[in-house]
């Protein structure tokens, strides 16, 4: 029952955390931020069209 709690206790900090990552908006293009917060937010499709947007041409 311990391990549930410090398993649970864990995500919690790992979720914390990536909220304070997501929060940070450094110098990073504005489509990725984008297309993370979709990811983020459980809009898959979205977010890879976005992605589609920052893939380099070639």
């Amino acid at each position: 029952m311990a391990s549930r709690r410090s398993s649970s206790h864990s995500s919690h900090n790992q979720r914390q955390c990536l909220d304070r990552c997501w929060s940070q908006e450094c110098d990073i293009d504005p489509l990725i931020l984008r297309a993370r917060l979709l990811r983020h937010q459980g809009l898959q499709s979205q977010a890879r069209a976005v992605e589609q947007e920052v893939r380099p041409l070639f």
